[in-house]
């Protein structure tokens, strides 16, 4: 996998596919070849890319770890924008 990390932060924002085609430059980063998005609140002056990340966690979501090259870290601020719904009570 390929694994975006925000550098100030240590937050990994998007992981990949190895096969996935990925360009960072000064102004933005693309994705796909041909391109299929642009991310572009991330660039080279932002961002590490590592390749050939193999044990990210199977929960991973963006903003959901940090990631320091080697270890995962649970991000304890991070809040679920899909959370499962409450059930309702159900009354005897």
């Amino acid at each position: 996998m390929k694994n975006i990390v925000e550098t100030s932060s240590g937050l990994s924002k998007y992981l990949f596919a190895d096969d996935v085609n990925i360009t960072v430059t000064a102004e933005n980063i693309t994705v796909g070849d041909p391109v299929q998005f642009i991310i572009s609140d991330l660039n080279s002056t932002n961002v590490t890319v590592t390749d050939g990340v193999s044990d990210a966690p199977e929960d991973w979501a963006g903003e959901k770890y940090f990631f320091d090259g080697t270890t995962w870290t649970l991000n304890p601020d991070w809040v679920d924008p899909y959370p499962e719904p409450e059930e309702e009570p159900v009354e005897p």
